[in-house]
């Protein structure tokens, strides 16, 4: 096996060449759109077999930093940078001056945020769902499913699934725009005070259909989160089912230190 000798180990030689690549993408020395180098030139450069850098690339592929396409090679993804998703999005404050989560973390980021609703309307709750809404499972209840972009890139499809009690009477709801601080500042108007909201995560590989609707390369890693948005009176009022284009995020959450 080629290996480099390097602090006191021995490292595989397609490593150290699948990370000098990706270093050369985060540098922006291969840019959005380039071509990375075909087999034949990376095995002249570095001077070694053909096996050992088709396991190099796929070492580059699975940072999800490139697309390959049959026939044409592999491809530097032309994606926006990732963009923080903190606790800090739920904040009162940004429903009050009229932004929704989205819209109030993707302006912090200076990105450009866009949204297609894709469904809005009745629906019977998956055995999930109702389990943490607390109703028999195929309970009628609102879902609202929508597509987000930011950049006009994909980055994430969410469904919120509401109880039909609470949902009939915010006729809000059922508009494609619920109006400024969306959705949960239409539930606080009609008496839903939160509390907290909460938020469960799971790192796995897109399917098919996923990826088809975020864009993404054959395999690629994507996060999927539900969240709770729990009342004061110890109610969730709202279960968003969301997925994530991996690359695209980076999660921060502040914990209390106190009880």
């Amino acid at each position: 096996m080629e290996t480099a000798v390097g602090g006191g180990k021995s490292v595989p030689r397609y490593v150290q060449i699948a990370e000098e690549i990706v270093q050369q993408i985060r540098a922006g020395i291969l840019k959005p759109g380039d071509m990375v180098p075909s087999e034949s030139e990376l095995v002249e450069r570095y001077g070694v077999s053909g096996g050992t850098i088709r396991k190099a690339m796929v070492e580059v592929r699975a940072s999800d930093l490139v697309e390959t396409r049959q026939g044409k090679g592999s491809m530097v993804k032309a994606r926006p940078p990732v963009r923080h998703r903190s606790s800090d999005r739920f904040k009162r404050s940004h429903r009050q001056g009229g932004k929704a989560a989205y819209l109030a973390e993707s302006e912090q980021s200076g990105a450009k945020a866009g949204v297609s609703v894709l469904y809005i309307g009745p629906t019977d709750a998956p055995i999930d769902i109702a389990e943490r809404l607390g109703v028999p499972a195929g309970t009628q209840v609102l879902a609202r499913r929508r597509l987000y972009f930011r950049n006009e890139t994909p980055v994430e499809t969410a469904t919120s699934y509401l109880p039909w009690d609470v949902a009939k009477d915010i006729p809000e709801l059922f508009a494609k725009n619920p109006g400024g601080g969306g959705i949960y500042a239409r539930l606080e108007d009609h008496g839903h005070e939160f509390a907290e909201f909460v938020e469960t995560l799971q790192a796995r590989l897109a399917t098919k259909a996923e990826a088809s609707e975020l864009a993404l390369s054959p395999g690629a890693s994507v996060v999927h989160l539900i969240r709770e948005a729990r009342t004061t009176e110890d109610r969730v009022v709202e279960v968003c089912d969301t997925l994530m284009a991996a690359d695209q995020f980076v999660f921060s959450y502040r914990i209390p230190a106190s009880d």
